[in-house]
């Protein structure tokens, strides 16, 4: 993900060095800056298809009034094969990711200390707990970070106050991983793709059919 977003930084960084840098004091200014920003984190999971050139004179013949360069018949044509130039990609990619995924968790349930569940949960008990298990229904109080297999971030409590939530109200993998802990415990989770967020993912941090792991301190039942 994070190189297809590197992907349009590229060719718009060479754009931009061709502008005057933009002043964003007024609210008009903020306002235009906000809108440029939301389009371009919008594009970020297709930058790779994108060309920035043709894109900014597209958006300037529209916003300058002028007639569009290209036909009604070719820009229907020119966005269907573009939707479906898109389509493939993300159908490879989930297919490559969980090929990925299911490798990555064969491997691992071989690791020492790793313990596997029914539902195909993984994980290691880092330190045994000696307070209450979480039951459904009720609230818990803990410190997490998720991370992909790769080691990248993408959600943590650590750098704030620990976070509270309901046992069923988290996916599935989650759930289940916080339901095998008593308070002081400390766990990591390795989440299959089919108890996290599936084929959809969960953009812009999380693609589709990624393993997650999760560190899991269990701080309170409440």
């Amino acid at each position: 993900m994070a190189i297809r977003r590197a992907a349009l930084a590229i060719p718009f960084l060479a754009l931009a060095g061709c502008l005057p840098e933009a002043s964003l004091d007024t609210d008009t200014q903020k306002a235009s800056y906000a809108i440029g920003y939301d389009m371009g984190r919008s594009l970020a999971e297709v930058s790779e298809h994108v060309d920035m050139l043709a894109l900014t004179r597209g958006m300037t013949d529209a916003l300058g009034g002028l007639d569009a360069a290209l036909s009604e018949e070719e820009i229907h044509d020119a966005m269907n094969a573009f939707s479906q130039v898109v389509q493939t990609a993300m159908e490879e990619e989930a297919a490559r990711e969980r090929e990925a995924g299911q490798a990555f968790l064969e491997e691992n349930a071989g690791q020492e200390g790793v313990m596997t569940t029914e539902s195909g949960l993984q994980y290691i008990v880092l330190r045994e707990g000696d307070g209450a298990s979480p039951m459904p229904g009720q609230e818990v109080r803990l410190h997490y970070r998720g991370t992909l297999t790769d080691g990248t971030e993408f959600d943590t409590s650590y750098d704030g106050e620990p976070a509270t939530f309901g046992v069923d109200q988290v996916i599935a993998g989650f759930g289940e991983a916080i339901q095998l802990m008593q308070v002081g415990g400390h766990l990591r989770a390795f989440i299959p793709s089919g108890l996290a967020y599936g084929a959809a993912g969960a953009p812009p941090n999380i693609g589709p059919n990624q393993v997650l792991i999760f560190e899991i301190e269990l701080l309170g039942v409440e």
